[in-house]
């Protein structure tokens, strides 16, 4: 299994490089916005199986880290600033 103790920080820059992937594929409108969680997921693997050394049980597993947390991060940054506008 991979050891993500020693590759945190990579695993941290990760996230927020996919979150500006997602940002420039949401602007460019290559496809419905609503799909952003899928694409997330998808590049997240892809990413993920990279970042192991194409080791793919455990890049998928990473990925799936990558993914998730890169989509909740996303989403969560969204609906607060959606929240303070609505607030203003």
């Amino acid at each position: 299994m991979i050891d993500i103790i020693n590759n945190e920080y990579l695993t941290l820059i990760l996230i927020p490089i996919l979150i500006g992937v997602l940002e420039v594929i949401k602007k460019s409108d290559l496809f419905n916005p609503k799909f952003i969680p899928i694409a997330s997921l998808v590049l997240g693997i892809l990413l993920g199986i990279i970042f192991t050394g194409f080791n793919v049980k455990d890049g998928i597993i990473a990925g799936l880290f990558i993914g998730l947390s890169a989509v909740g991060l996303y989403s969560g940054t969204t609906n607060a600033i959606e929240g303070i506008k609505a607030r203003e």
